[in-house]
């Protein structure tokens, strides 16, 4: 405590009357700028690296660093692969399957083409045989069938009249050119019988036989008329 009339000059100078200069003590001394500059960049950093880890968290990125990522896309590019692969042969095996149906429907259609053109062609072949067999048939008949050839009726039977009433059956039958007649001492034959000449008139001559019910049609050279019919017992 102070005596009255004591000053600051009163006491012995010590150690404490010359303290250093700046702070000391608990006080702090100045520090650096990096130093005051580093919570600043740990901050930053921190901010920067929770960003980041939320954004590869939330894109899926963080699995490629932990190597998820290369055998999930390994897997997914061999499914893939896969599923080409697969979409290419299904593909390549219907574009196989509709060649080859298409193929045979062509081939079927084709020969279904041929086999109408065939039976077309043969059918039409078939009709116009037939159509020319008849006309040439029609026609043998119209040429070689003549009634309005001359036939003479010869009566070697000794009955009256014999010869006139086959000609009358004759001229019933569309014979336009009949005429009965006695033998006039020429060779008879055998039985009765219808004679042609030509062979142009072998026809008339069958159809003058069944008319009158003869059996016998022969050719004989010499007549003075193209049919002879010769009637005997």
């Amino acid at each position: 405590m102070a005596r009255k009339g004591e000053t600051y000059d009163s006491y012995q100078r010590d150690a404490f009357d010359n303290p250093p200069r700046g702070p000391v003590g608990v006080h702090r001394g100045p520090r650096s700028v990096g130093a005051r500059v580093r919570p600043f960049v740990i901050v930053v950093l921190v901010a920067a690296l929770c960003g980041f880890g939320a954004w590869a968290w939330m894109s899926g990125e963080y699995k490629a660093f932990f190597g998820i990522s290369s055998s999930s896309s390994t897997s997914e590019t061999a499914s893939s692969n896969d599923s080409g692969s697969d979409s290419t042969k299904d593909s390549t095996t219907d574009s196989t399957t509709s060649d080859s149906t298409d193929s045979k429907k062509s081939d079927q259609s084709s020969d279904s083409s041929d086999s109408s053109n065939s039976s077309n062609q043969s059918t039409d072949g078939t009709d116009q045989s037939s159509q020319a067999n008849d006309q040439a048939g029609n026609a043998q008949d119209t040429a070689v069938v003549n009634k309005a050839t001359q036939v003479r009726v010869i009566n070697a039977t000794g009955v009256t009249g014999y010869a006139g009433q086959k000609a009358d059956v004759l001229q019933t039958a569309g014979y336009t050119s009949v005429e009965a007649s006695n033998p006039t001492g020429s060779t008879l034959p055998a039985t009765t019988v219808v004679w042609y000449q030509n062979e142009a008139d072998k026809a008339t001559a069958e159809d003058v036989a069944s008319t009158l019910g003869i059996a016998t049609v022969e050719q004989a050279q010499g007549l003075d008329v193209p049919i002879t019919v010769v009637l005997l017992n």
